[in-house]
C-alpha cells in the first residue's frame, strides 16, 4: 500500500539541508539537522585541538539529532526481511526479494558516496 507522506525540507542560508520532517500514517522522520563535521568526538577533544576563539563544542564531531536517508532505508529492509522469514516465510515472495535488492543497492551506492566524501575529506560537512 502506497501511503501518502507530506514533507518538509529546510536550507539554511548558504542552501545547504538543515532538517526537516516527513509524516505519514504511522511514520514520523525528523531527518538530520546540519552537518555532523569532521573533528574528534567531544569527549576526545584535547585543549591543543582548539583553534584559537573556538571551543571545544566548535569543532567536535557531533552527534546526529536526526534520521539519515541510509537508517529509513534499513528500517525498511529490516521490515521486509521480516516479511520473508514470518511464519516460516509464509508471506516470502519473488516482489519482496526484488525490492530488497534494490533496496540493499541503495544502501551500496549511498555507501559508496559516502566513501567517496571521506577520501576527499569532505564528509560530515555541506562541501560537495
Amino acid at each position: 500500500m502506497n501511503q501518502k507522506i507530506t514533507s518538509t525540507h529546510e536550507l539554511d542560508n548558504n542552501g545547504n539541508p538543515t532538517g526537516g520532517v516527513t509524516v505519514g500514517t504511522g511514520i514520523r522522520i525528523n531527518w538530520q539537522n546540519g552537518p555532523l563535521g569532521r573533528g574528534k568526538p567531544l569527549a576526545e577533544i584535547r585543549a591543543s585541538d582548539i583553534p584559537r576563539g573556538l571551543s571545544a563544542e566548535d569543532v567536535a564531531r557531533k552527534e546526529p539529532n536526526g534520521a539519515f536517508v541510509e537508517g529509513v532505508i534499513s528500517a525498511a529492509i529490516d521490515r521486509l526481511q521480516f516479511f520473508q522469514t514470518a511464519s516460516g516465510g509464509k508471506f516470502a515472495c519473488r516482489e519482496n526479494a526484488i525490492a530488497l535488492t534494490h533496496l540493499e543497492t541503495a544502501l551500496l551506492w549511498l555507501g559508496k558516496r559516502s566513501a567517496d566524501r571521506e577520501a576527499r575529506e569532505v564528509e560530515g560537512t555541506h562541501t560537495p
